[in-house]
């Protein structure tokens, strides 16, 4: 059972209507202390599925809330536990599996936490930069000496998850300054690395004795299922908030490494390799995008609020249609040229 903390200060001249109000929500205990003349501390422990309840109620309830600011907390231990006994007879009062049991097993992290861990990843920072040019040398410098381990130490630094999952949240949500910030770093997650191993080709040429760096010359209708893989997972990490390392390689797989090779093509000045790598890349792109954005919709992360339910619906049918045309296009194109 994850539990988490919601921290709330609320007006004393609130204070029971908010009770009230508290007493719809499953919660599994409540503490409430004066802070001072005017506000009172409610801290409610509940299980993390029963959250995202209680915080669009916060964000919604007209009466309530403006005056209240409220904190989210991850619980790692609640004493008392409960104990081993207890556990089996709720285990054996029903042996079918419930609409709370299947609930809980899709237990994600509440749309407000997601929403700032996404928009703290959709911005450009000195960090995001720096770790995005040295994956970047990582990789070339891995492509050119054939070296599976440094090309997948590359994979491992990159930090391309971040920007393409909040890109897919925005456009499931509709927020288009979320959309542009994340659009932006995206762009620029791809085209330093672009950037730098063009360099790397105009400099030392294209690695064309390099098994690694000729794996990334083909491309086949499988890597689109890669990249679907790959943008599930990244999205599936951000949803369940598990730890995005691992998952963040999957996502940099599909990116980086075609990325890569395009450039250091380019700066060789090989146009004729050009269209496969750049097929990879543009395919790997979308394919990420769309499959998070449909993890995020299928896990039921949506506005509250009407008038963004209605912008939110307009703009995820807009960006399922836009990034399917597209994968589907692209698909056609690199059967087209497998078949040639």
């Amino acid at each position: 059972m994850e539990l988490q903390m919601i921290e709330i200060y609320v007006p004393n001249e609130i204070i029971e209507d908010f009770k009230e109000q508290v007493k719809d929500f499953e919660v599994v205990n409540l503490w409430r202390s004066r802070s001072n003349d005017q506000f009172s501390l409610f801290k409610i422990l509940i299980e993390k599925q029963n959250a995202e309840d209680i915080l669009d109620f916060l964000e919604t309830d007209r009466d309530i809330r403006e005056p209240l600011q409220a904190f989210l907390y991850d619980i790692s231990t609640y004493l008392p536990r409960e104990k081993e006994e207890e556990k089996q007879e709720k285990a054996t009062e029903s042996e079918e599996e419930t609409e709370e049991e299947k609930k809980i097993a899709l237990t994600r992290a509440s749309r407000q936490e997601l929403y700032n861990v996404v928009e703290s990843s959709s911005y450009f920072t000195v960090n995001f930069r720096w770790m995005l040019v040295l994956s970047a040398i990582v990789a070339a410098a891995g492509l050119a000496n054939d070296n599976a381990a440094v090309v997948i130490g590359a994979m491992v630094i990159a930090p391309l998850i971040g920007p393409f999952t909040s890109l897919s949240f925005a456009a499931l949500l509709g927020d288009m300054t979320l959309m542009k910030r994340s659009l932006l770093t995206s762009l620029l997650g791809v085209l330093i690395p672009l950037t730098i191993a063009i360099g790397f080709g105009f400099m030392f040429g294209a690695p064309m004795d390099s098994d690694e760096f000729l794996s990334r010359t083909e491309v086949g209708l499988m890597d689109i299922i890669i990249a679907l893989a790959a943008g599930a997972a990244g999205a599936l990490s951000f949803v369940k908030r598990l730890s995005e390392a691992l998952v963040g390689v999957m996502v940099s797989v599909a990116l980086l490494p075609p990325a890569v090779v395009l450039g250091m093509i380019i700066g060789a000045g090989e146009w004729g390799l050009v269209m496969t790598p750049l097929l990879l890349v543009l395919v790997n792109i979308h394919a990420i995008i769309l499959s998070a954005i449909l993890v995020f919709w299928i896990t039921g992360i949506k506005p509250v609020n009407w008038k963004e339910m209605q912008i939110a619906s307009v703009s995820r049918v807009a960006a399922l249609i836009f990034f399917s045309v597209i994968i589907i296009t692209l698909a056609v194109i690199i059967y087209l040229i497998s078949q040639n």
